[in-house]
């Protein structure tokens, strides 16, 4: 992980928002009835907030927290907060979720989107977490799981090439902090839980020149672009390179660009 966390960007984050809300709702349909009748939902990693939405649709009366350490999503994600229709409530809040620790039996579900990869040892802090949840309740949390698709491998090649390794060396990450569905199984039944443990891949189809480009520069290329921040001639070069790749790596068709996408799923349902 790198040492200066990611400026996030999220205009650029929200220009694929479909593709990236459908694993967030494929998820959410594996999770059951909660606990609680006005249930208290985390979402950590809540990113601009959109999808954070989305769980007062599907539990009305819930008293929602997203919790993100980016001041750029964090205030996005304001224009989501307040009360529900279904009389429930959303509100945002700061947190690295390095050190998050909930209160014990605080919530009925804690989900989390596409933010994990993010947070080294996240495995360690499952106990604290299940901790946190109200007997009954549920831990639930989709990942990517391709740091072997070439969006990934071709970045940090370039990174580590001799023309850019002063400048970028260690900034990517060069191992997937994402286990195999097997250690989720293990870890969180051997805590208690009821596990579900699946993997999708999803052939998104992005339209647009450049567009898994486009992809990544919401995402896995945020740490370079941070890193080369304030050299816009450096950062210019880096990215027509990392391009010229990329469109090899995922040719253009008629009908748009392929992009194969991987993604884990759990959802871990803490025993009564």
């Amino acid at each position: 992980m790198p040492t200066t966390p990611p400026v996030w960007d999220p205009a650029q984050y929200l220009r694929h928002a479909g593709h990236r809300a459908r694993p967030f709702a494929d998820l959410l349909a594996r999770v059951g009835d909660l606990p609680g009748s006005a249930p208290r939902v985390a979402d950590l990693g809540c990113g601009p907030g959109n999808v954070t939405a989305t769980l007062a649709e599907r539990w009305p009366a819930a008293r929602i927290t997203g919790y993100d350490n980016s001041p750029q999503m964090l205030a996005d994600a304001a224009a989501h907060a307040g009360p529900t229709p279904g009389g429930g409530r959303i509100d945002f809040t700061d947190a690295d979720l390095r050190d998050w620790t909930p209160e014990q039996g605080a919530w009925d579900l804690i989900v989390s989107n596409a933010t994990l990869q993010w947070v080294p040892g996240h495995l360690d802090a499952f106990p604290a977490w299940l901790d946190g949840l109200a007997p009954g309740g549920t831990l639930a949390f989709q990942v990517p799981h391709n740091m072997d698709a070439p969006l990934h491998v071709l970045m940090r090649e370039l990174a580590e090439g001799p023309g850019w390794k002063a400048r970028l060396g260690g900034v990517l990450r060069a191992a997937d902090s994402v286990h195999d569905p097997a250690v989720y199984l293990d870890r969180l039944a051997g805590l208690g839980c009821a596990a579900d443990v699946w993997e999708t891949t999803y052939l998104h189809v992005l339209d647009g020149e450049d567009a898994v480009l486009d992809w990544v520069g919401g995402t896995g290329l945020r740490p370079a672009l941070t890193a080369l921040d304030g050299d816009p001639g450096a950062r210019d070069a880096f990215v027509a390179e990392y391009r010229d790749l990329l469109r090899t790596a995922y040719p253009r068709a008629a009908y748009g660009t392929v992009l194969p996408f991987r993604r884990l799923f759990a959802v871990a349902r803490k025993g009564a």
